[in-house]
């Protein structure tokens, strides 16, 4: 069976005046499966990602999500189909509820308290939370506010920026749980940056290695066991130990 790409990129280049970022990079993350992007820091996986969501506009080659140009969708429609979480979970100002109904006010629309609950229980927390103040929360409680807040659009997409680096343990696995749950039970297609191999190997399906703002490796996530790029093997070698 021929699998969908929910994301392709042809020859996608991104440079600055001072450097070359993003070098020509020809793939496709397969649709409804979880894909790891790993590799050293500096190595464009951030901005790879920031490409992916309209935050940044390639300078040369072509995105497609599910086949369709980038270019073509505009700001609030795009965040729909791919919502990105990042490694620091912004908390505004306010309750729990106050950051979770950010995405909706954006659009000019009203959290109800149904959805408000019912989103808050989706990742795994109470719904007594939702009138705390941001700022009373644990680090692993944010990051579950933040995953619930970018899922409130119903992203086909979902793009995370190791999320889980500044967690401990019983949390980041917390996350890992909830992110393979709605993989599973949505069908959501899931990105996830992490420079934790263990991770990468326990949550995902496939994977990329990019060193150097190129794919040196890509493919299932075995792959991770037996690289024969020798750049991905000193990476896997130096990350392991």
């Amino acid at each position: 069976m021929i699998q969908q790409a929910a994301i392709t990129l042809q020859e996608v280049v991104y440079e600055t005046e001072e450097n070359k970022i993003i070098c020509g990079i020809t793939g496709r993350f397969t649709k409804g499966k979880i894909t790891a992007i790993i590799g050293p820091s500096g190595a464009g996986k951030t901005t790879l990602f920031r490409l992916c969501n309209g935050l940044l506009s390639p300078s040369g080659g072509n995105i497609l999500i599910n086949g369709k140009e980038i270019l073509t969708f505009d700001p609030v429609s795009l965040r729909r189909h791919v919502g990105i979480v990042l490694q620091q979970a912004t908390m505004l100002e306010g309750s729990v509820r106050d950051n979770l109904a950010l995405p909706l006010q954006l659009d000019g629309k009203e959290l109800t308290d149904d959805e408000a609950q019912r989103m808050i229980q989706l990742v795994g927390l109470d719904p007594d939370i939702l009138d705390r103040n941001s700022r009373d929360l644990s680090g692993g409680q944010k990051q579950k506010v933040s995953i619930a807040r970018t899922l409130l659009n119903e992203p086909e997409i979902l793009l995370l920026d190791e999320i889980t680096s500044s967690l401990d343990r019983v949390s980041r696995q917390d996350i890992e749980k909830l992110i393979e749950w709605i993989n599973r039970e949505t069908g959501t297609t899931v990105i996830w940056i992490t420079h934790n191999l263990e991770q990468a190997k326990s949550v995902a399906e496939e994977v990329w290695v990019m060193i150097d703002g190129r794919i040196a490796e890509a493919g299932p996530i075995e792959m991770l066991d037996h690289p024969e790029n020798d750049d991905v093997k000193h990476f896997v070698m130096e990350e392991g130990k």
